[in-house]
């Protein structure tokens, strides 16, 4: 069963081809990666995905139904969005982030709460429940953003360059809850321009640049095709 099924998907923007022909499917319960530069299609695929923008042309079916603005409300509630940018509210706290969020899910109180605190238990920021946001270290609003994408318990969770800027450590810890979501059965998709970050956390990736999918395989076999250096054979493919 696929959740994600993406044909011929082209997106313009006035003269601009932000997305050029992009054909993939991705199955349920796989970790799926879209590795690429800036510029290279990624947020304009996940935009697509999500519903927030419509493909000039092709068609896309998410979660088993065609993307049509008639089920737009149907489809994202079942979907977790990890945006790239920091938009959390400062004025709330860690916890008043989450219930707020989930009031666009139609969450009752007392369920978004239970879901909430668990959540918070399981990045380990429980302990600042109350606490502002502006208190809160880069690694850990990272975090919070993370698990607020996991409010509604989404089936596809898409993560949008979810570890840029973040330091070593930090990184690592956000590369554990993702691969503790992996072994939940969770759907997920990731933009990411880290070949390592791709290579280990993707059952499969898709290597984009400007707009176009150059190729699609599993890290094992991309690695076994081109000797082991994918970051190498990634910069000599994209090279102008």
């Amino acid at each position: 069963m696929y959740a994600v099924v993406g044909k011929s998907l082209t997106k313009y923007y006035k003269n601009l081809k932000a997305l050029d022909s992009v054909t993939f499917s991705i199955s349920a319960g796989e970790c799926f990666g879209f590795l690429g530069a800036n510029g290279a299609g990624k947020t304009t695929l996940m935009s697509m995905i999500y519903g927030f923008i419509m493909p000039t042309s092709g068609e896309i079916e998410v979660l088993g139904k065609k993307l049509q603005k008639s089920n737009l409300p149907e489809i994202k509630a079942k979907i977790g969005v990890v945006p790239q940018d920091n938009n959390l509210d400062p004025d709330l706290s860690v916890l008043e982030n989450l219930l707020v969020y989930s009031r666009y899910f139609d969450i009752r109180k007392k369920d978004a709460f239970n879901r909430a605190k668990n959540l918070l238990k399981f990045v380990g920021l429980y302990e600042w429940s109350n606490a502002n946001v502006r208190k809160l270290s880069g690694g850990m609003k990272r975090k919070l953003i993370f698990i607020r994408g996991l409010i509604n318990d989404p089936d596809l969770l898409i993560l949008d360059e979810p570890t840029t800027g973040l330091d070593p450590r930090s990184r690592k810890q956000i590369w554990n809850l993702i691969e503790s979501l992996k072994h939940s059965g969770k759907t997920i998709i990731l933009t990411t321009h880290y070949m390592e970050e791709a290579e280990k956390l993707c059952d499969k990736i898709a290597m984009m640049n400007k707009g176009k999918i150059l190729l699609i395989d599993t890290p094992e076999n991309l690695s076994i095709k081109f000797g082991g250096n994918l970051e190498k054979v990634y910069f000599e493919m994209t090279e102008d």
